[in-house]
């Protein structure tokens, strides 16, 4: 799978356990779903493609603050819960680059 395209995935899980386990939806919430639209098209648009790094250590800052400041929410909420969701997209993201 390209870099961009486990990265959507990524993103989609975390933000899909987010709302799950804070806005008890089993479907994606208005808010979640406009965060996810937002990080998928701001991955669609990185300038770096597949040879991309991990977002937090990119020298760009291509978010909004706002939806920054949402985005590193939910990931700090859901980074240490995806090896009991999604383990083997977790350790494939400790393993990258």
């Amino acid at each position: 799978m390209k870099r961009i395209a486990w990265e959507k995935t990524t993103v989609r899980h975390m933000i899909e356990l987010w709302c799950l386990k804070k806005h008890e939806k089993q479907e994606l919430c208005k808010e979640c779903r406009e965060l996810l639209t937002y990080a998928t098209a701001r991955l669609d648009r990185c300038k770096f493609g597949d040879g991309k790094t991990k977002c937090h250590k990119c020298p760009v800052r291509c978010y909004r603050p706002d939806m920054r400041k949402k985005i590193r929410e939910v990931m700090r909420f859901s980074g240490p819960r995806m090896m009991l969701y999604h383990p083997l997209e977790a350790l494939r993201y400790i393993l990258s680059r």
